[in-house]
């Protein structure tokens, strides 16, 4: 698989979507950064609620 086709359906989402993929993704690196392995959900719960408002 091509990376042009691992990225496509993030360019093609909405900005919304693509809002809460880049959030996610920065909470997730900070996590891996701090080698912090504990439950991630509610930080993307939150995540997904803000964006919905």
């Amino acid at each position: 698989m091509r990376i042009d086709e691992v990225q496509e359906p993030i360019k093609c989402a909405s900005p919304e979507v693509r809002q809460i993929i880049e959030r996610v993704w920065h909470l997730e690196k900070s996590r891996l950064d701090k080698k912090s392995f504990g439950h991630i959900n509610e930080d993307i719960l939150a995540i997904v609620k803000e964006a919905v408002k």
